[in-house]
């Protein structure tokens, strides 16, 4: 499984890219690999500012639904409109096209607090 280094991960299994006070965010190679076949998005806080560790949309697997945290408090700006077509995309590119919403960050300091690659890797290997 790929962990790029110079991403941040929830234990939701959510992974961060830091970009100045914005962010991108989309679930893990581990996440999308064990929901399987990923058949819907849904987004429906665009505009809205989402607390930490609040629900801010669901991913939905021919088998299963399974919410989206925030990993920091932020709006969200946009959601990509390449996965409301081809959603995946998510499963095939997770880390690249594959991306789920861009948001604003209240403090991008918040961001540090989640795990790094390694620590994430320590997370999943203890499941």
């Amino acid at each position: 499984m790929n962990f790029p280094a110079e991403l941040k991960y929830t234990k939701d299994h959510e992974w961060v890219r830091v970009e100045g006070d914005e962010a991108v965010i989309g679930i893990t190679d581990f996440a999308q690999r064990e929901l399987g076949d990923i058949v819907f998005v849904d987004i429906s806080t665009v505009g809205e500012e989402v607390a930490a560790n609040e629900v801010f949309g669901t991913v939905e697997a021919v088998k299963t639904v399974s919410d989206l945290f925030m990993p920091a408090t932020a709006t969200v700006l946009e959601v990509n409109d390449a996965i409301d077509a081809s959603p995946e995309l998510v499963n095939t590119d997770p880390y690249g096209e594959g991306w789920i919403i861009r948001v604003k960050l209240n403090n991008p300091a918040d961001v540090d607090a989640l795990l790094s690659a390694d620590g994430y890797k320590e997370e999943i290997n203890a499941e």
